[in-house]
């Protein structure tokens, strides 16, 4: 996803300001896709150059709106349909998770223990944002449902598997000196007796 098709997408559901944007993407979209003042107004303007976009109409201190045009709708669509989703198969926490046989068995919980608070944090968030939308039978209120349930049950599945790798950690039982004496010899470092 890119800016560009985010942008595209809001105007589709109808013409906004920047003001607008920048609020929808707060409000709707934060959870999927972020941008700064400085990176939305930047795209709109690009958009424009490439007849995606018109200014639709210009307000009091220079207050644009802008509408999608025809052009904007078909690369929205094309990109909507024709054009693979990135799926990204990098996880920095999942990479630390196969190294944690580097710290010791109480360091690798204590871990987890952080990736479940946080994945505890941001399921609290969605829950409450969910409760605070007013759900409606638009569609722009049904895709945005959708989404945001994606975001609860991903939430949720990152909770439970943080609690069953703790889990496993303490069912392997590793003997905490003996672990970080082998981690000492193998960096060299091993103790003089």
């Amino acid at each position: 996803m890119s800016l560009r098709h985010a942008v595209l997408g809001l105007l589709a559901n109808g013409p906004a300001s920047g003001y607008d944007l920048l609020k929808s993407f707060e409000l709707s979209l934060s959870n999927v896709w972020s941008a700064t003042q400085s990176q939305l107004y930047g795209e709109l303007g690009k958009l424009d150059a490439a007849g995606l976009i018109v200014v639709a109409s210009e307000g009091p201190r220079g207050r644009k709106e802008y509408a999608i045009t025809d052009e904007g709708r078909a690369e929205l669509r094309h990109w909507l349909l024709e054009v693979e989703p990135t799926r990204v198969r990098r996880s920095d926490m999942l990479l630390r998770v196969f190294f944690l046989n580097q710290v010791t068995p109480a360091e690798a919980e204590g871990y987890l223990d952080g990736q479940e608070k946080h994945a505890q944090a941001y399921h609290d968030h969605l829950l409450a944002l969910e409760g605070q939308i007013p759900w409606d039978d638009t569609a722009l209120s049904v895709y945005g449902r959708i989404a945001m349930e994606w975001g609860i049950r991903f939430s949720r599945a990152s909770i439970e598997w943080s609690a069953w790798a703790k889990e496993r950690l303490r069912d392997a039982a590793l003997p905490e000196g003996e672990w970080a004496k082998e981690r000492l010899r193998e960096a060299g470092l091993e103790e003089k007796s």
